[in-house]
């Protein structure tokens, strides 16, 4: 029996949610986490799925993701980002007679005995930089497919401007878990990045989930390079 049904990295863009993803799914006791609920990714996976073209219900969508996300011992992984979360609890209200609000509730009832992992990171930055370069580049892991959609250039104006939208998401999601009473398994990013296979044997035992002996590997490299050092430094300059 294990702690959990299912669990969500809860998030914010340039966080290592995709690596942490890959090396959760590697351990083979953590479901299968992906993005499965961004909205421009619906169609896709829904495709994938067999579901009907612009036929299915949201509760079909969900019976699915939980399907393909579930690893053997019947745990369900999946990761969301501040503005996806809307998105899921609408589609699940218009499925589930809950009051409005009860967000939490939706979640349970869809997903089960539901935990959660919030992931951030404190230099943010560093995670606005990346942000906007994976924006110009269409880049969000090294291993994208294909050259760069475009050459990425250092824009002041938009590296503010995600600061702002970090900020506001990472406190979006604490508001969030106050108002309904969760203590989020916490994780950062630069401890995920210089420990990866402990910080993800440290969320399985959070999850009460195995973790001693099982494998992990990541399945993403790091992308920060040179470029990125030299906009940080470029910006903390002008301040």
């Amino acid at each position: 029996m294990t702690g959990v049904d299912s669990y969500f990295i809860c998030a914010v863009p340039r966080t290592g949610s995709s690596l942490l993803c890959g090396l959760l799914a590697s351990t083979g006791v953590a479901g299968r986490p992906e993005a499965y609920f961004r909205v421009p990714d619906e169609p896709v996976w829904a495709r994938r799925w067999g579901l009907p073209a612009g036929e299915w219900r949201y509760g079909d969508y969900v019976r699915a993701a939980l399907a393909a996300g579930r690893t053997g011992n019947g745990v369900f992984g999946a990761k969301l980002m501040w503005g996806t979360l809307d998105r899921v609890v609408e589609g699940l209200a218009g499925e589930h007679p809950e009051p409005a609000g009860a967000d939490h509730a939706l979640l349970r009832r869809a997903f089960g005995r539901t935990a959660f992992v919030h992931l951030r990171r404190d230099d943010a930055l560093a995670q606005a930089v990346s942000w906007l370069r994976a924006e110009q580049t269409g880049r969000w892991t090294a291993d994208d497919g294909g050259p760069p959609t475009a050459e990425p250039r250092y824009d002041p104006d938009g590296i503010d401007a995600l600061l702002r939208t970090v900020a506001e998401h990472q406190a979006a999601w604490n508001a969030w878990f106050a108002r309904y009473g969760i203590t989020p398994h916490r994780v950062r990013y630069e401890d995920l990045a210089t420990d990866p296979a402990g910080v993800t044997l440290g969320v399985l035992d959070a999850l009460g989930l195995p973790s001693a002996g099982v494998p992990v590997r990541p399945r993403h490299a790091r992308q920060a390079d040179a470029l990125n050092a030299e906009w940080i430094a470029r910006h903390r300059d002008r301040a």
